[in-house]
């Protein structure tokens, strides 16, 4: 009955706890585009502030080669020569686009990028597969490789160069994705964001017409400054075009700290103005907000921070990351975004990180940041020792059986919280308690905690009185076995004194039945 009452009384106490609603400021929604399918992802946290058809497969042309360029960039120094053989100039389809490069020829990788990048040249993308993997067959399997490890989920490559095949194929997100990892190589930046350049040794080109190289030119408009589409901040990018594909456009740009990627497929001669507009959409109702400088729940670690139950002391101390941001709408604040704390690390997680701090807004991802270790110098106190060990091996222990997170489909909050943070521990259901609601929930624990001892007690009472009953039996028989009386002789013998004294015998109540239970009802 008392953990009947308990129970009930705890989930009374538990509804009278009020849940904050979601953030008052929606998600902005006021775009569209023309595009059968585009996206624009803020850069530094991943988050999609936009998409149509995000996960719909297009055939993308040749922004098929910001994956080429990267996968030539991890595996290539930029001064190796590159010989063109005749399959990689001449296995191209008539009219595509070109460097003017000639078989024989060779050039510096920096060159074939230049040449990749900006003038979209074909022959290009074929040389540099055949020079990093020996075929284009070969280097379309890393691709493919290179693309799973980013996430990319809905593209197929099948060539470096983006011309049509029906199993060539990928989605406005897994290029985001793509772009992404590319424009943190400051090479490919380089080359894809610059206007010209010019080639020198080419077996087409006359030295005399062009005695300081043959000219190429950057083909995305969006990042030159004298044509009519221009975009200020754009700063990198790749168009597209296949008679299948229709236009195709990658663009990235930078305003006030915050860099966006936008990715248009299959559009109708309108990949321009409809960059412009998920741009203008993403500018003019987003910021990126620094972690490090909002965050307070995580950062009062001085004297409230329990790791595996072990206060930090002075030889172990945690910092936030300095890089890490979120993206939320212009019109929210940093406190609306609901955090969770992760403890299954990706791979990509800083040196010294024990938990990852995962952000979502209505339900969306919007950035992470990650709590690490202090280079702090170990001292031999034995509580600063446990407190390391303590994190090796709950972090450890948390990547093997990862708990589930709220708020995050991906990411999990265990049970019982390696790092405790005083009264900052976070809810990802965000639940605040009145100060009466939770003394009385205090009570009631405490009231169930009592109940629990008081009952285990009485048990291990009742079940002593009964090993003493059985006992007392046992030297019974022993004593009727001393006298030579049976038990039947010695019965008889007690009824007749029972009935000698019966108008002056009073039972006494045991002992244990005149105990009262401290909380029955009067």
């Amino acid at each position: 009955m008392m953990k009947r009452i308990f129970t009930l009384c705890l989930i009374f106490s538990l509804l009278l706890c009020p849940i904050t609603a979601k953030a008052a400021v929606s998600w902005p929604e006021n775009i569209s585009i023309q595009a059968d399918g585009g996206i624009v992802m803020e850069a530094d946290t991943g988050t999609v502030l936009y998409g149509k058809n995000i996960h719909e497969t297009y055939y993308p042309a040749s922004i098929t080669k910001i994956l080429t360029a990267l996968i030539v960039l991890e595996h290539c120094d930029l001064d190796e020569m590159v010989t063109f053989s005749h399959d990689a100039v001449y296995n191209v389809e008539e009219g595509s686009s070109s460097a003017g490069i000639d078989e024989g020829d060779e050039l510096t990788v920096r060159d074939c990028l230049y040449a990749l990048l900006l003038a979209s040249a074909n022959e290009s993308a074929n040389a540099l597969a055949e020079h990093v993997a020996g075929s284009r067959e070969t280097f379309a399997d890393l691709m493919n490789e290179k693309a799973e490890s980013l996430g990319c989920q809905d593209s197929h490559f099948a060539n470096p160069s983006g011309l049509n095949d029906e199993d060539h194929y990928t989605s406005a997100y897994d290029m985001a994705l793509i772009t992404q990892a590319a424009i943190q190589n400051p090479t490919f930046v380089e080359i894809s964001g610059s206007r010209t350049y010019r080639l020198y040794g080419l077996k087409r080109v006359s030295a005399e017409e062009f005695p300081n190289g043959y000219p190429i030119a950057n083909h995305h408009q969006m990042c030159m400054k004298n044509t009519a589409v221009y975009y200020p901040g754009a700063f990198c990018g790749k168009t597209g075009y296949t008679s299948l594909a229709g236009n195709t456009l990658v663009t990235c740009a930078e305003r006030n700290g915050m860099t966006l990627i936008a990715v248009v497929l299959n559009g109708h001669q309108t990949h321009y103005s409809d960059t412009k507009a998920l741009f203008d959409f993403g500018f003019d109702n987003f910021q990126s907000l620094r972690v490090a400088d909002y965050e307070t729940k995580y950062t009062s670690i001085t004297n409230d921070m329990l790791i595996g139950g072990i206060p930090s002391g002075e030889g172990i101390s945690l910092t936030l990351s300095q890089a890490d941001s979120i993206t939320i709408p212009k019109a929210a604040a940093f406190s609306d975004a609901q955090a969770s704390l992760n403890y299954n690390l990706p791979s990509s997680a800083p040196s010294g990180a024990v938990a990852q701090i995962r952000y979502s807004y209505e339900d969306r991802y919007v950035g992470c940041a990650y709590l690490c270790r202090r280079g702090a110098a170990r001292t031999d106190s034995p509580s600063a020792a446990l407190a390391e060990n303590a994190i090796l091996e709950n972090t450890e222990a948390e990547m093997e059986n990862p708990a589930q997170e709220p708020l995050s489909a991906e990411g999990s909050s265990p049970e019982e919280t390696q790092l405790q943070i005083g009264e900052h521990r976070d809810s990802a259901l965000n639940i605040r308690i009145p100060a009466g609601a939770a003394a009385i929930f205090g009570a009631l624990v405490s009231l169930g905690i009592v109940s629990a001892v008081v009952i285990t007690l009485r048990r291990h009472r009742r079940q002593q009185q009964e090993s003493d009953q059985i006992r007392r039996h046992q030297r019974h028989r022993e004593r009727m076995d001393d006298v030579s009386y049976s038990s039947s002789e010695f019965g008889r013998i007690m009824e007749q004194y029972r009935s000698s004294t019966t108008a002056t015998y009073t039972k006494r109540p045991s002992r244990s039945r005149r105990r009262h239970f401290p909380f029955r009802r009067k």
